[in-house]
């Protein structure tokens, strides 16, 4: 089992060598333009562009939650948009809009992906922004679908 590493820095900006995901937590509205998804949108078109239209055609395709879109932005480096949060919260009232199976769903296909591509995973706290969650119980979700399978993955608080 690898140990899951935690350090300052940049999500968008992944310390390590090889091929690389970059793994967030989108809503199942489509939304898209607060939290982390504006530091991916400032680096990569692609991750938004997918998004919408991955959301646009969702009566065709696996969109709602709990599902994973992975997007390579560089030759060694993808984003995997996966869809852990029903709807959004304005102002801090009502339930947190995180939803906690989705996010393990969508963790257990980005293990996936990194076993596929022998990738290391990167990530903020995911669903502890915007969409409400708690890291003491997202934090075992990680570990749990990630490290337990022996992927390097690092989470990064913003300086």
């Amino acid at each position: 089992m690898k140990e899951l590493r935690i350090i300052r820095g940049d999500a968008t900006s992944p310390q390590a060598k090889g091929p690389k995901v970059i793994a967030h937590v989108c809503n199942d509205l489509g939304g898209w333009g607060r939290g982390f998804v504006l530091a991916i949108s400032k680096r990569w078109p692609e991750p938004e562009r997918a998004f919408r239209q991955w959301h646009r055609e969702r009566a065709r395709n696996d969109f709602g939650l709990g599902a994973t879109q992975l997007v390579q932005v560089r030759p060694d480096l993808w984003v995997a948009n996966m869809v852990g949060q029903r709807g959004i919260r304005v102002a801090r009232r009502g339930p947190a809009p995180v939803r906690y199976e989705a996010v393990e769903k969508g963790l257990a296909a980005v293990a996936g992906h990194a076993e596929g591509l022998g990738a290391s995973v990167h990530m903020p706290r995911i669903g502890c922004g915007l969409a409400g969650g708690r890291w003491e119980r997202i934090e075992p979700l990680v570990i749990a679908e990630l490290c337990v399978r022996d992927i390097e993955t690092t989470v990064y608080d913003h300086d």
